[in-house]
């Protein structure tokens, strides 16, 4: 199964790579395309209909200013579709609040500003639902962090004489 990364332009591109980079890191094969559901809706209207049968189990849609993209593929597939808002102007906050503030029927997860990286990871975990070796990858990369977090809490500690 392929996560889809949809963006409603090249310049969100420095933005979703972390999305797809993670899904490298973990073995996902990504499928990434710029389409813009105001300037090219007949091309999102087809990559989100045909997304089933290209083998995409989960999209990632990430748009900036009037963020619509997830709303709009997600009307036009039954798959999950993440939704990433991408700070183009208000700190993001306007893309924030339209896709956080989707109307009831036709439902998108949404992550935080320029989260594609977190939402790389959810898509892995709805994957790691039917492939095990997504779940272990998820698993060893969240032990990963921790002793992470670990390592750098002992270097503040010996900087502090060990208190």
């Amino acid at each position: 199964m392929k996560v889809a990364i949809i963006m409603g332009s090249d310049s969100d591109w420095p933005k979703v790579k972390p999305a797809f980079d993670c899904l490298t890191e973990f073995g996902i094969e990504a499928e990434v395309v710029v389409a813009s559901a105001h300037r090219t809706p007949d091309k999102v209207k087809a990559f989100a209909e045909g997304a089933k049968s290209r083998g995409i189990a989960v999209i990632i849609a990430a748009a900036g200013a009037a963020a619509h993209l997830g709303g709009v593929v997600a009307s036009f597939t039954t798959l999950p579709v993440v939704a990433v808002p991408i700070e183009v102007s208000l700190g993001g906050l306007d893309s924030l609040l339209s896709m956080v503030q989707m109307p009831s029927g036709i439902p998108v997860a949404t992550m935080a500003i320029n989260g594609a990286k977190n939402a790389a990871l959810f898509a892995a975990q709805i994957l790691a639902v039917s492939q095990s070796d997504v779940a272990a990858k998820l698993t060893a990369h969240r032990q990963t962090m921790a002793k992470q977090v670990e390592q750098k809490n002992e270097k503040i500690q010996n900087l502090l004489g060990g208190n």
